[in-house]
């Protein structure tokens, strides 16, 4: 069941796949913003679809974040999220992301409950 404060989160490592170099969004090889909305996204999905029916799924819709700090190749990156509003099919988190103490990026992520054949047949349609 998705409740308020629901708590969830995941690891990454900064690798030459996910830099800005790599990614096009700059040109050094540090965490890449792309890559760190990627992990953000990643986390809330993972975390309330064992909460959801079968069928179900979420799909990101608003996002509203910053990338406040540089992280190097080598490093270990943490996103933490938390659940703080349900409005019937919309979830919204708060998200952080932080290299070991140090607070990396942070904000707020929609993502809206669908059916996953309706969406399908709707986007294909």
């Amino acid at each position: 069941m998705l409740e308020i404060g629901m708590k969830g989160s995941l690891k990454t490592t900064v690798t030459e796949q996910n830099t800005a170099k790599t990614f096009g969004s700059g040109a050094l090889d540090v965490f890449a913003t792309p890559a760190m909305l990627a992990l953000m996204e990643e986390t809330c999905w993972k975390m309330i679809q064992p909460e959801l029916a079968d069928g179900e799924g979420s799909v990101g819709t608003r996002v509203d974040i910053s990338h406040d700090r540089a992280s190097a190749i080598g490093h270990t990156i943490t996103c933490e999220a938390t659940l703080v509003e349900i409005d019937r099919r919309r979830l919204v988190f708060e998200v952080t992301c932080f290299d070991g103490d140090n607070v990396i990026g942070k904000g707020t992520h929609e993502r809206f409950i669908i059916n996953n054949e309706k969406f399908m047949e709707k986007a294909l349609g």
